[in-house]
């Protein structure tokens, strides 16, 4: 993986799906994600709902693209197309 690809995910502390998306990254050899608790910080939601359409968890960026929520990132490994994204 490419030590300059940013992933950064919005989360909560008690989402199951959020956890997963951290062990497929981490998996996947990502050792850094940025996590932005939106339980902590509500604001933040917002902030989310907005730049992603989205309102559930998680919300994964590789980079600057907008990869959605477990489901997408799953699929996004299954396809092969993951590790071209953390590869830069």
């Amino acid at each position: 993986m490419n030590p300059g690809v940013m992933i950064m995910m919005y989360c909560t502390g008690i989402c199951p799906y959020c956890v997963r998306a951290e062990r497929l990254l981490r998996a996947r050899g990502a050792a850094e994600i940025e996590k932005i608790r939106v339980d902590l910080q509500p604001w933040l939601r917002a902030e989310m709902t907005e730049k992603t359409g989205r309102r559930t968890v998680p919300q994964i960026y590789i980079g600057a693209r907008h990869v959605g929520g477990y489901d997408d990132l799953a699929a996004l490994d299954k396809s092969g197309e993951l590790a071209g994204l953390l590869a830069g």
